[in-house]
């Protein structure tokens, strides 16, 4: 079996090097060719605008972040010779229903939701509600696509226990739910109220994030 370190000549002392290193996405730029009706949509999702940069030179720069992400999202005259509406991107969310539901009523055009599977795209949510499992899609004005996708628990590897964290408080709402619900089935299993639940929900939770065997 031919190794994507074979594949790509001198792949594997770039890989060794670099991955001593922190490297983050901080930016990811969108062609658009109306900047100010991209940016009046991206803000009716409710994205923080930061920068509404203009240069003598015709060079116009908007920065754009979602609640909750840290990269942002880049657009405007002169960044870039891609086609506008040719871009297409994932936004992950912790509970796909509410955020559709509340893309809807700020007047965003969701799509269906549909889920993956074992033949392809099928209509509705996952039925077990795995992670990654359950989408939707939107475009914005100039036809740049969005997948909103539900992930809840990565798949094992992509993440160390350590390194888990909520970066809203929604999300972390969602994720006490979760923990609340699967706690309620852990007491029925055992047979009596368990007194030491907020270990049990912070070992579920941790464990939920990273992809690793849920707790009993």
């Amino acid at each position: 079996m031919v190794t994507l370190a074979q594949a790509i000549p001198g792949s594997e002392n770039r890989t060794a090097s670099s991955a001593k290193i922190d490297m983050k996405i901080e930016v990811t730029i969108i062609p658009v060719s109306d900047v100010d009706r991209a940016k009046s949509f991206y803000l009716q999702l409710g994205w923080r605008l930061d920068a509404d940069l203009k240069f003598d030179t015709g060079l116009r720069v908007v920065q754009i972040t979602p609640h909750g992400s840290a990269c942002s999202l880049q657009f405007g005259s002169g960044l870039t010779a891609a086609a506008p509406g040719s871009a297409k991107g994932y936004i992950v969310v912790s509970d796909i229903e509410d955020a559709r539901n509340a893309m809807l009523a700020d007047g965003i055009k969701v799509g269906s939701l549909f889920h993956l599977g074992p033949n392809g795209p099928e209509p509705g949510l996952d039925r077990e509600r795995r992670s990654y499992q359950s989408r939707a899609e939107f475009k914005d004005p100039d036809g740049n696509s969005w997948i909103l996708q539900e992930i809840t628990s990565r798949l094992p590897g992509r993440m160390e226990p350590g390194q888990t964290s909520f970066a809203t408080a929604s999300d972390l709402s969602k994720a006490l739910q979760r923990a609340a619900a699967a706690h309620g089935q852990h007491e029925k299993r055992i047979g009596h109220a368990d007194a030491n639940w907020p270990d049990w929900y912070a070992e579920y939770m941790v464990r939920e994030q990273s992809g690793a065997e849920l707790p009993e």
